[in-house]
């Protein structure tokens, strides 16, 4: 598979609950092809766009904790089961929150200006992929951790996945010999927003100290040395 048709694949709506996510192939999953009345799609459209901005506001007034199924329909003049029917759970309600983020970071990756896009070398991307993802994480500490699946589809989620993927590649690129795969998952474990919230929350470190780990553990597993 291609890089770039890997990296532009739309992302795929966050599961149902307790459906089997499995382990299809990112570009094998997602764009509804059906054959729905164009008209039904657009007021679906509007209405989860209606649902979304209460859920933002929310956020915004509250906090993630105040984000709640029942909170939703109520700011939206909706009844709950049409929030449940369009996101599944509140997982899902959230994880849509971040969606756009998520798709932006995914386009700098695919296009955006090196380093964290094309034209830089290999390492310079790595080091600005974790930055990126480190400093997102910092604005939408709450949202994150709230928005995170159970365990066992946490790691199996699309835009994890899409993520590994291009630390994997990257990884593959500047030490061909070693088992990138695993190395992929070690270095996205450090971007965990649990792991981010835990040091800087809990442990008091500051934002700079977590992106010089980053820059300094990237050298060490790539043997490339800290930039200059």
């Amino acid at each position: 598979m291609l890089y770039a048709e890997f990296m532009s694949t739309s992302l795929p709506p966050l599961p149902a609950p307790k459906e089997d996510a499995g382990q299809p192939e990112l570009l094998e999953i997602g764009l509804l092809t059906g054959e729905a009345d164009p008209c039904l799609r657009a007021d679906a459209a509007r209405n989860r766009a209606r649902l979304l901005e209460a859920a933002g506001r929310l956020v915004a007034e509250h906090g993630a904790a105040g984000v709640t199924m029942e909170a939703v329909a109520s700011a939206a003049s909706v009844g709950k089961g049409t929030v449940f029917r369009r996101f599944g759970d509140r997982t899902g309600l959230l994880t849509a929150l971040l969606d756009h983020s998520a798709k932006q970071l995914q386009a700098d990756l695919i296009g955006g200006p090196p380093p964290l896009g094309p034209g830089a070398p290999p390492v310079e991307r790595l080091r600005a992929f974790g930055l990126a993802v480190l400093r997102r994480s910092a604005e939408q500490l709450d949202l994150q951790l709230a928005a995170q699946p159970e365990p066992s589809r946490r790691l199996a989620h699309p835009t994890v996945r899409l993520l590994t993927a291009h630390v994997t590649i990257l990884l593959r690129e500047l030490v061909p010999g070693t088992d990138c795969d695993l190395q992929a998952q070690a270095l996205m474990g450090f971007l965990d927003p649990a792991v981010v919230h835990h040091l800087t929350k809990q442990c008091g470190m500051p934002l700079e100290r977590l992106e010089a780990g980053w820059t300094d553990l990237v050298a060490r597993v790539t043997e490339t040395g800290a930039p200059a």
